[in-house]
């Protein structure tokens, strides 16, 4: 029968309550939160855990050691110190997740530490926010016990779980470089929604915007961008090096048309004036021609 065996979370923020939560896991898991070794924060922490219904422990080693399957749920900062602590008091053969937002190579060093404990290391990439997906959010998995994670997950109700290879750090590098392209498109929407608030022409930006919109799939506008860069891409960094003049004229900041500039002008400097027909050929002329002027 699904949940008979426990779970340990540790670091019980938005994640992990609102896991806990939709599963109605209640005694089957315990959690440990850094924020119960803060005078300030235990009482708030505590109630927490209340909350959910699930069991409290003071340490991570009291969370980690009787535990065969564990999700850490840490800041970014925090995961490779949580690994190592977990190393410490691991159960042999036991499961640990690791789902925080991390680098490959940050995963790697994590992994090698639980390893060498004994433990199995998942490299685990939340692909979306937990809310209001929660149970359903997408996961990807990765590591050499990736799909006996994946059963551990169905077994407490994930819905959306994906295998993307045995090796760990694949999982994570799927997740960080997308989030160039998704974070990357938050900061430029603040950065353009700021500087055409301040210039009093919002409406007229946004309208623009609308009316140039692609409709095409992501290969297919990657390959299309690759081209203009190419082709015009010194041309398109002299013209953004006036888009930062204005940016800096209303004072509302200009990093990423900066580093729009250097993108552009780096790929325009390639002198690809002929670029192929398709996706891979364009960064296959890319990377060939960056890789003889290294």
């Amino acid at each position: 029968m699904a949940m008979e065996r426990t779970i340990c979370l540790i670091g019980f923020g938005e994640a992990g309550r609102t896991f806990a939560q939709a599963g109605a896991w209640r005694a089957r898991a315990h959690a440990f939160d850094a924020k119960t070794d803060d005078e300030g924060a235990r009482a708030e922490k505590l109630a927490d855990y209340g909350d959910a219904g699930v069991s409290p422990c003071l340490t991570l080693a009291d969370a980690v050691r009787p535990a065969r399957l564990i999700l850490s749920l840490v800041t970014a900062d925090a995961a490779l110190d949580v690994a190592n602590a977990a190393a410490r008091a691991i159960a042999p053969g036991a499961l640990f997740l690791d789902m925080n937002s991390v680098a490959p190579q940050t995963k790697q060093a994590a992994a090698a530490r639980i390893e060498a404990a004994g433990g199995a290391y998942v490299d685990v990439a939340i692909m979306a926010p937990v809310n209001p997906a929660r149970l359903a959010v997408p996961l990807l998995l990765s590591g050499a016990r990736a799909a006996e994670a994946g059963q551990a997950l169905a077994d407490f109700g994930f819905t959306n779980v994906r295998q993307v290879g045995d090796a760990v750090g694949r999982a994570s590098a799927i997740k960080m470089i997308r989030s160039v392209m998704v974070k990357g498109l938050e900061a430029l929407t603040a950065e353009c929604a700021l500087a055409a608030e301040a210039a009093g022409v919002r409406a007229e930006v946004l309208a623009s915007l609308d009316a140039s919109r692609s409709a095409g799939s992501w290969s297919e506008r990657t390959a299309y961008n690759l081209e203009r860069m190419m082709v015009h891409g010194l041309r398109r960094a002299a013209e953004m090096e006036e888009v930062v003049k204005t940016l800096e004229a209303f004072g509302t900041g200009s990093a990423m048309t900066r580093g729009t500039v250097e993108r552009q002008r780096a790929i325009g400097l390639l002198g690809i004036d002929r670029p192929g027909a398709t996706l891979d050929d364009r960064l296959e002329q890319i990377n060939g021609k960056r890789a003889r002027t290294a």
